[in-house]
């Protein structure tokens, strides 16, 4: 939907995803909304994406929330980044705060490791996701974690530079049960609790001496 969003602005865009579903239904998305001539859909694992797009270079990459989660290696996704962006392209990243990753799902007890631990992954089994779908049939899920200074030294070790980071107290989701909704509909902490991060932004660009036709990519 994110990159959908950016088409019907004008964008011309490329969409990324491991699973074919989901790129079936972001294709005929995009067919039933007429949008099939800006936005195009790719199946491949975001690690080999600069091969899959032929080298293609892009003057935006777009990461959404919920994404770092499923990568082990966010050092080798900060190569990725810098291979698919044009001389003078930037990233910008919203993603869940690391710091709420660590805590049990009561969000009470911290019981997660805060740094990535590639050969260590969180391991969870759920029969649902955040969708309203079927029951899984594989419910058994990997995710690991990268702080915040792991992420954002993954993109600067490869060219980029850092223009901004903001942590913020508000998510999308409903990551722990105590979260309530403000009237932007985010999700925060409610009163009589501590502020903590939920979640954060970055933007980083890549230095050029030119200016490049605009095009998109979301990974």
């Amino acid at each position: 939907m994110d990159t959908l969003r950016w088409a019907q602005e004008g964008a011309i865009v490329t969409g990324l995803d491991f699973s074919p579903a989901a790129i079936d239904e972001a294709t005929s998305l995009a067919q039933r909304a007429g949008l099939s001539e800006r936005a195009s859909f790719v199946c491949a694992n975001v690690y080999d994406a600069p091969q899959v797009l032929s080298g293609s270079r892009f003057d935006i990459v777009y990461v959404s929330l919920g994404s770092l989660c499923w990568l082990p290696d966010v050092a080798s996704w900060g190569a990725v980044v810098a291979d698919l962006l044009a001389p003078g392209g930037r990233l910008y990243l919203h993603d869940v705060h690391p710091f709420t990753s660590c805590f049990d799902d009561a969000g009470e007890r911290v019981i997660y490791g805060y740094f990535e631990e590639p050969n260590s992954p969180f391991i969870f089994d759920s029969t649902s996701t955040y969708t309203d779908g079927e029951e899984l049939s594989a419910t058994r899920t990997y995710e690991w974690n990268h702080s915040i200074g792991e992420i954002i030294c993954a993109l600067i070790k490869h060219g980029l530079v850092l223009d901004s980071l903001s942590e913020h107290d508000w998510t999308l989701f409903q990551q722990f049960p105590w979260l309530v909704e403000n009237a932007s509909g985010q999700l925060v902490v409610p009163e009589g609790r501590p502020r903590i991060p939920l979640s954060f932004t970055l933007l980083l660009h890549l230095p050029s001496k030119g200016d490049e036709q605009l095009d998109f990519c979301q990974v």
